[in-house]
């Protein structure tokens, strides 16, 4: 009897013991690596957490640039600002260029490996040479290959240059920018080559009219310092992606004062490349000018909402006009002395999307539509709500009228 007890005793932990082991061995959720328990399965039917990059993506020795090839930072780890100055350095340019008997300085980036430089309108417009400086100290005639007045982006080609000179930036989605994230610019403010400030994205969707006149949406304010020379170079997310081409300040003395605005990256993806193949980019363009509504305006119209854009001119031989949008037809008093038209439709929604002012209009068109491409305008015409087609046309370009 004594000896049937022991024979069992032995028999259980027999069997415990290989229960144990079988469980570790073929459960899905346990293996013993390096002598200690880890998780074999993803949780949520994720896979198997990547290894942290050294250094932001960036195109190999050789190897051109695609159309809309990009960087997007994932699997990079985010870096120091040192780390993000070494990176980014060899990469950003100076810009000397000659109009008449002035010399202009700017700023600008390596865009692909056949020598596409990135810089501003505005720091080649009416120049009648332009050279760029790389970090090394060399210098390169360059000629400008396409230029975009609308969005303030213009593109240089430089020939003969090694390849160990050109080491492009890789272009982030300026759509995931978050106010409050860090971002530096790096650039030759008044000169002073290879310079770089660090700050935060203070806003985005901002309207910015340029000394041209344009009103240029969708642009990202920051707070990183941005002063004459800065035009052109580009603003950094902390993985090293261009998200931003810093482009002008708001300033009373010139100088920077705490408000800087780039061209966001998601603008670049979709210029430059034409401005490469073709020179120019064709915008779509609607042909109408107004008021956003306001509260005092709203009641004037009879409106429930102070929201919409009121269309008081609309442009001859349009495609506002082609589709049938009403203009203002009867004047009246503002408070503030001011005199509008009214009776012209209330924009409040294209294809959609709600309208609270004209930049929901031009940031929508920039972003989602090309010339040819039909909207749905939502407006409301003598009180009543009904829906408006338009086939948008190209924007005609006051510098080319006689």
């Amino acid at each position: 009897m004594r000896g049937a007890i022991i024979a069992a005793i032995i028999v259980a932990v027999v069997v415990g013991v290989l229960f144990y082991y079988n469980y570790s061995l073929l459960s899905p959720q346990h293996t013993e690596q390096g002598g200690r328990q880890v998780n074999a399965q993803p949780r949520d039917g994720a896979g198997p957490t990547q290894p942290s990059q050294s250094q932001p993506p960036q195109a190999q020795e050789g190897q051109e640039r695609v159309e809309g090839q990009t960087g997007t930072g994932s699997g990079s780890r985010m870096l120091t600002l040192t780390e993000l100055f070494k990176y980014a350095e060899q990469s950003v340019v100076q810009i000397s260029v000659q109009k008449g008997g002035a010399r202009g300085i700017g700023s600008g980036f390596i865009y692909d490996t056949v020598g596409h430089v990135v810089t501003n309108h505005h720091v080649v417009e009416g120049s009648s040479m332009v050279s760029v400086r790389f970090l090394d100290g060399t210098e390169y005639r360059a000629r400008v290959v396409g230029v975009d007045p609308y969005t303030d982006l213009a593109v240089l080609k430089v020939d003969g240059v090694g390849m160990d000179k050109l080491r492009p930036l890789p272009l982030g989605d300026s759509s995931r920018l978050q106010v409050g994230e860090q971002v530096a610019a790096i650039g030759n403010p008044f000169g002073l080559s290879g310079s770089m400030t660090a700050g935060i994205v203070s806003q985005l969707g901002r309207m910015l009219e340029t000394a041209n006149g344009f009103n240029i949406p969708d642009v990202i304010q920051t707070d990183a310092a941005i002063n004459p020379g800065n035009s052109g170079g580009p603003l950094l997310n902390m993985y090293g992606e261009v998200v931003g081409v810093n482009t002008a300040i708001a300033s009373r003395t010139g100088e920077f004062a705490g408000i800087g605005f780039a061209i966001p990256s998601d603008t670049v993806k979709r210029i430059v490349p034409v401005l490469i193949e073709d020179g120019r980019y064709r915008h779509p363009w609607l042909g109408v000018s107004g008021r956003d509504v306001n509260a005092e305006i709203a009641d004037i119209l009879g409106l429930r909402e102070a929201r919409g854009f009121l269309v008081i001119d609309v442009v001859a031989n349009s495609a506002a006009e082609k589709a049938g949008i009403k203009g203002g037809s009867r004047t009246v008093v503002l408070s503030d002395g001011s005199r509008i038209k009214v009776g012209g439709d209330v924009i409040v929604a294209i294809d959609g999307n709600p309208v609270r002012k004209i930049e929901d209009i031009l940031i929508y068109l920039q972003r989602s539509k090309s010339v040819g491409d039909q909207i749905t305008l939502t407006v409301v015409r003598d009180g009543k709500m009904m829906d408006v087609r338009a086939t948008l046309l190209e924007r005609p370009n006051p510098l080319e009228s006689p």
